[in-house]
């Protein structure tokens, strides 16, 4: 209680977390996401409205945080502690698409990751998921061209696992 009461453990955003507070959040999270996405497998297939809506949605809601490519770094992404994933860089590439599918609905407390499944169907957010999952492969250019309003793409879809959630 002493801890707490005499504000020992600093929470601002330019201070970062001791190693082992940042070992055990990273953790938690992963394994929460883990758990909780694990019979969420993307649809086989998806009309290419919602890959055409989900580049226009990354463009309007995620951008700004996990950039894209050909973008440096925003102010609002410098400025955000822990770091959001760049999902056009590979090594970001850590999650599977039901992950996605799941931090995108959900959110994630205490990161900036807002929970979107309020505002936005399972569809919707499988066509964010879809186009996610091709950012790793294009350039400034192709970026440019898919997030244009009504620009089509080629859908691209993996599934990871033979269960189906009801989504």
């Amino acid at each position: 209680m002493l801890f707490v009461w005499f504000g020992v453990y600093n929470v601002a955003a330019t201070e970062k977390h001791w190693p082992l507070t940042t070992l055990l959040l990273k953790v938690v999270k992963e394994r929460s996401i883990q758990v909780r996405s694990k019979a969420i497998v993307m649809p086989d297939t998806l009309p290419p409205e919602y890959l055409a809506k989900g580049a226009e949605d990354y463009a309007a809601m995620c951008a700004q945080c996990h950039l894209a490519p050909g973008n440096s770094a925003s102010e609002l992404q410098r400025g955000l502690y822990p770091q959001p994933p760049v999902f056009h860089e590979l090594e970001h590439k850590t999650h599977k698409p039901g992950e996605n599918f799941w931090v995108i609905k959900h959110g994630i407390k205490l990161t900036g990751m807002p929970a979107w499944g309020s505002a936005h169907s399972d569809e919707e957010i499988w066509g964010l998921v879809a186009f996610i999952e091709q950012l790793p492969d294009m350039t400034a250019d192709e970026y440019r061209k898919a997030t244009v309003a009504g620009a089509e793409m080629p859908v691209d879809q993996h599934n990871t696992s033979s269960d189906q959630h009801g989504h």
